[in-house]
This record gives structure tokens, sequence and C-alpha cells, in this order.
């Protein structure tokens, strides 16, 4: 196995873990932007107001694109051990 062949294994890698979290990175901060700016507008400085809404997002995020996330990494996963063949020759 050459060191270009690691190098672009992990280079799928971070990508679909990239593909995997941006989702719900970017839910809980657009969320976390909104809540913030409410306090902003409301005068309300309540820290632990900003916890519960961006945890209940990235939670009903999280359950709504679980199937798909499983099914990217089992694909990949796949792709992986059907690879094994030709990196072990």
């Amino acid at each position: 196995m050459s060191p270009d062949y690691v190098v672009e294994i992990m280079k799928g890698l971070m990508a679909h873990i990239m593909m995997l979290a941006t989702p719900l990175l970017l839910t809980g901060m657009v969320v976390g932007l909104l809540v913030s700016l409410f306090q902003a507008v409301t005068s309300l400085q309540e820290q632990t107001l900003t916890f519960v809404p961006k945890a209940l997002a990235v939670t009903t995020l999280l359950f709504f694109i679980m199937p798909w996330m499983v099914r990217t990494l089992m694909d990949y996963t796949k792709g992986i051990f059907e690879k094994i063949p030709s990196m072990v020759m």
C-alpha cells in the first residue's frame, strides 16, 4: 500500500466526517445565534437559556438525519472493506 493511497483514504474520511458533522454544527450555530439575538433584543441575560433550544434542535435534527448518517458511514466502510484486497497486493 503506497503512501498516496493512504492519503487518498484519509482525504475521503475527512470529507465524510465534515459532511456528517456540518448539519449538526450549523443547526447549533444558527439556533444559538437566534437565541442570542432574542436575548439582546429583550435584555434577558440568562446564560443557561441558550443550552436548551440548541440541545433540542440538534437532537431533533439528529433524530431525522440519523438514517442518512448511518447509510453514509456504512457505504464508506463497505467501500474501504472492498478495497482491502487491492491494498494487500
